[in-house]
């Protein structure tokens, strides 16, 4: 069993009549994710990929009783989107829509956490526990079932360094995007708790990259909590010039701060290996493992 989801978990999908949404329903029914309903406002009564399609959550509740809710709206609808499922007492929402203004991410966020509920992202690739579920955009083929868990700013990363996994045959066990927003709900401290505690985890990856200090801040949580399981990092933008904003909204260094530098030696300096590129985080991984 993955954490937060696994192949009993029971999804709805937000915005299912829209092109990435219907594209990505069928591609996600197809790998075993149990979708149970989707939601369009105005749109109820119509089936999409054989899975019914509701006017709204609290209507879609009357039938079934999804675990998670995944997103794919809008920017401008996102907020509106998170807060009905927040409001219908969903506990998980993915929220796969980039370019959300902050202010409404910061709403969304505050909504979540006053009623106990957990955001993924926004700007997430989603969350995949391989061999039983997958709730977003990710290309599942790249992933293998497995003893490391993967907690990841970027979403190409996921996949590069999910892929070079598989390959050298360590499975992952779960693999989650945070989003690569400055204002995000599931933190890699957050993913590194429910690591903790899944004993299908033996060891967990981390990638970050510039900007903000979530790194930082997980390294001094790695070395406060003496964290029982091996943590390795790949930091992306070793090379990245400073107060230049690059890629993601929330990748922009001031002076030293958020440097992948910072963030390097922050790990190290707390016992994390990290490696200097993706293609050494498994060589780094199995020196770990091997101790």
């Amino acid at each position: 069993m993955g954490i937060m989801i696994h192949r009993n978990t029971e999804a709805i999908v937000q915005g299912i009549t829209g092109k990435q949404g219907r594209f990505q329903t069928k591609l996600m029914l197809e790998y075993g994710t149990k979708i149970v309903a989707g939601v369009t406002p105005g749109r109820g009564g119509e089936k999409v990929h054989g899975v019914s399609v509701f006017g709204t959550v609290k209507e879609a509740l009357t039938e079934y009783s999804p675990d998670v809710s995944i997103i794919f709206v809008p920017a401008e609808s996102a907020l509106n989107a998170a807060e009905e499922a927040i409001s219908s007492g969903i506990k998980t929402i993915t929220v796969i829509t980039e370019g959300i203004p902050i202010k409404d991410s910061i709403q969304m966020m505050m909504h979540a956490r006053h009623v106990g509920a957990q955001i993924i992202g926004p700007n997430t690739p989603g969350i995949i526990t391989p061999g039983e579920c997958k709730l977003g955009i990710m290309p599942h083929h790249v992933f293998e079932h497995g003893n490391v868990g993967v907690v990841s700013r970027s979403g190409t990363l996921t996949y590069e360094i999910a892929a070079n996994l598989t390959r050298r045959h360590l499975g992952q066990s779960t693999c989650v995007g945070i989003g690569g927003d400055p204002i995000v709900g599931l933190n890699f401290i957050e993913a590194l708790e429910m690591f903790k505690t899944d004993p299908e985890t033996n060891a967990v990856v981390l990638i970050g990259e510039i900007g903000g200090n979530l790194e930082e801040l997980t390294a001094d949580f790695v070395a406060k909590n003496n964290y029982p399981k091996p943590v390795v990092a790949y930091i992306a933008g070793l090379s990245a010039p400073s107060e230049k904003k690059m890629g993601h909204a929330g990748a922009i260094i001031m002076g030293q701060t958020g440097t992948a530098r910072t963030k390097i030696a922050a790990f190290e300096s707390v016992g994390v290996k990290a490696a200097k590129r993706p293609a050494e985080v498994v060589d780094v991984l199995k020196s770990v493992l091997k101790k």
